[in-house]
């Protein structure tokens, strides 16, 4: 059952995945952003949602040929069927885009489940048609051979590694276009409060910068005016 507030979702769409990287840095946390991952769609705004899992070892050639599909309760397709609807689904590929985590019949039926996304470390098979589909999805490069020449699916909902960064189930994950943010799900309301109050400031900042001002005491914000400039600025704007 998701436990990710309909407010906090709302903030999370309207912020950047740097803003929320800033916000957590500021906590300790620095390794929180998936590395090498790239959205097949970035037209489709900012993705949002808990964390659900699948980690992939490398495949054991006998215990992996093309017949285990045939298994209902083969841990990729099991996991296809469970993945809630709201949720994003976060494959564990190893970095290895060699194969492919999944291709877009099965990225077809988590959209259609409701499904607000998938990420993987690896690489998709049928890319070109994941990118028509109106679900978010990240992976490292186009990839055809199916996942079994190389990886082994393994464990559903557990904690992984993506990208270098730590992903545990019910993690809030942030996808934009520059790429997808792993936030601790303790700290989702804390960070998504705080990323809106950075993302009006930057976008003051911006304005200003456009202006001609120098960033020397706008940015960051050591001069008073700066700080009275702002506040003038978000109420003017109502923000």
């Amino acid at each position: 059952m998701s436990t990710l507030k309909p407010e906090t979702r709302d903030k999370l769409r309207g912020v950047s995945t740097a803003t929320i990287c800033t916000a957590l840095f500021k906590r300790g946390l620095r390794n929180q952003f998936i590395q090498d991952v790239h959205p097949l769609n970035p037209d489709l705004g900012n993705m949002v949602g808990e964390a659900f899992t699948l980690r992939y070892i490398p495949a054991r050639e006998d215990l992996n040929p093309i017949t285990v599909f045939q298994d209902h309760a083969h841990p990729q397709r099991k996991a296809v069927e469970e993945c809630p609807p709201g949720a994003v689904f976060v494959v564990d590929s190893r970095k290895d885009p060699r194969a492919a985590s999944a291709g877009s019949i099965l990225v077809s039926r988590l959209m259609v489940r409701g499904v607000e996304g998938i990420v993987t470390d690896g690489g998709f098979r049928d890319a070109a048609e994941i990118a028509k589909l109106k679900i978010h999805s990240y992976h490292n490069r186009p990839s055809a051979p199916t996942n079994l020449t190389c990886h082994q699916a393994l464990d559903i909902n557990v904690p992984i590694g993506c990208g270098d960064a730590p992903v545990f189930p019910g993690d809030v994950i942030v996808g934009d276009g520059d790429g997808v943010a792993v936030i601790p799900a303790h700290l989702a309301d804390e960070i998504a409060g705080e990323a809106v109050e950075m993302t009006a400031f930057e976008d003051f900042v911006a304005e200003k910068v456009l202006e001609g001002r120098t960033i020397l005491g706008l940015y960051p914000a050591t001069a008073e005016k700066t700080r009275a400039d702002f506040a003038a600025w978000r109420k003017e704007r109502k923000r």
